[in-house]
């Protein structure tokens, strides 16, 4: 008994003197609690919706009215005026609108005459949580802009609401495809880059690289190709079977993979390089393994994988616009989920490269070439 309860005094004193992971250990639930605790269930704010208003009578400006009292009062949405209805489904495609709605040149004539007025709702149904509060915000608006008094006629007056999907029924395993795959990089990245790097380190296997010539830089981009190499090949798996698995509709089509695997390999390099620039100076085996959770927490769940980023709190908002995995899962919803080209995901792909770059040059100026 007194042997083991050496072990465990040995122990308890190394856990003592790695103050990092003590601080951790106790951080890590309430980041946790706090992070999830506010990524589901938020209502959902700030959504672009397109206005294009084909009719401009009286009582379509009446609608109008009704409708910016939502983002006045409310604020679920932001009303954004067209004058061209192509123009406006052609933003929503590319991502730059959440939903149109659309008044038809005949609106007002039908109101005064009350024969079937009705207004288009064209939403990217790609988001079921955007889509479903869309429509039930609107459908409360066209509810209260219709007359509470019943009528005896053949044909309503009353106006109503036609949604209009732009893209064919989106599953919840298809919604969050794309951040399993992210997901699946980054624990390649985290256990075969990070914590095999600072094992290396601790073990001393690097030593032998430190009695060559070669250059910090090319240490770190020995290091980053290798464990960007080893991400590509669990995203591509992941990616392909996840899409047969979920159903995505034409999920081998050449041109859609190759897309997708130059977005893989982008993403790649991306949180391979956010790796190493966090575990550069670290030298304790323990630490990487206690801060998986934290980092799949704190990189996850703001990234908009499972829930809509405008029913997040400022500061988690505040949070995403800087995460890597922000425009990873956006990139990913716009290819498997819209079947989109590159123009709509091109800021994805400049963000995920420029953290690239300053990433891998942090890592060489912080990279120490001692033992």
């Amino acid at each position: 008994m007194r042997r083991a309860m050496a072990i465990v005094e040995r122990e308890m004193r190394r856990f003592r003197r790695s103050k990092t992971l003590i601080l951790v250990s106790m951080v890590f639930p309430l980041a946790q609690l706090v992070v999830l605790g506010y990524a589901f269930g938020g209502t959902v704010r700030g959504l672009r919706l397109g206005v294009v208003d084909q009719d401009r009578g009286v009582p379509a400006v009446k609608l109008q009215e009704l409708t910016g009292a939502v983002a006045g009062g409310p604020r679920t949405y932001e009303p954004v005026s067209y004058g061209d209805a192509g123009q406006a489904v052609a933003d929503l495609r590319a991502g730059r609108l959440d939903g149109v709605l659309s008044i038809p040149p005949d609106f007002s004539r039908r109101v005064l005459s009350a024969t079937d007025p009705h207004v288009a709702l064209v939403q990217d149904n790609t988001d079921g949580f955007v889509s479903s509060t869309l429509s039930s915000t609107l459908s409360g608006v066209v509810g209260a802009y219709n007359a509470p008094a019943p009528s005896t006629q053949r044909t309503s007056g009353r106006v109503a609401l036609d949604v209009v999907e732009v893209y064919p029924y989106v599953p919840y395993i298809q919604y969050l495809l794309p951040g399993s795959i992210v997901m699946s990089i980054f624990m390649m990245v985290m256990i075969g880059g990070g914590i095999i790097f600072i094992d290396d380190k601790a073990r001393g296997l690097h030593e032998g690289y430190l009695v060559t010539p070669i250059t910090r830089f090319e240490l770190i981009a020995g290091f980053t190709l290798s464990g960007a190499i080893k991400a590509v090949l669990a995203g591509v798996v992941l990616m392909t079977v996840g899409s047969l698995i979920a159903g995505v509709p034409n999920a081998l089509e050449p041109l859609r993979l190759l897309r997708l695997f130059l977005v893989i390999a982008v993403v790649a390099l991306a949180l391979v390089s956010m790796m190493f620039l966090l575990m550069v100076r670290v030298n304790d085996p323990l630490l990487p393994r206690a801060t998986f959770g934290l980092l799949n927490t704190l990189l996850y769940f703001p990234s908009g994988a499972v829930y809509p980023q405008q029913g997040f709190p400022g500061w988690m908002q505040a949070i995403a616009r800087v995460d890597p995995f922000t425009y990873a899962v956006h990139a990913f919803k716009c290819l498997l989920l819209k079947n989109t080209g590159f123009g709509a995901i091109g800021f994805d792909l400049a963000f995920l490269l420029l953290f690239s770059v300053v990433a891998i040059g942090a890592a060489t100026l912080l990279f120490r070439r001692t033992l």
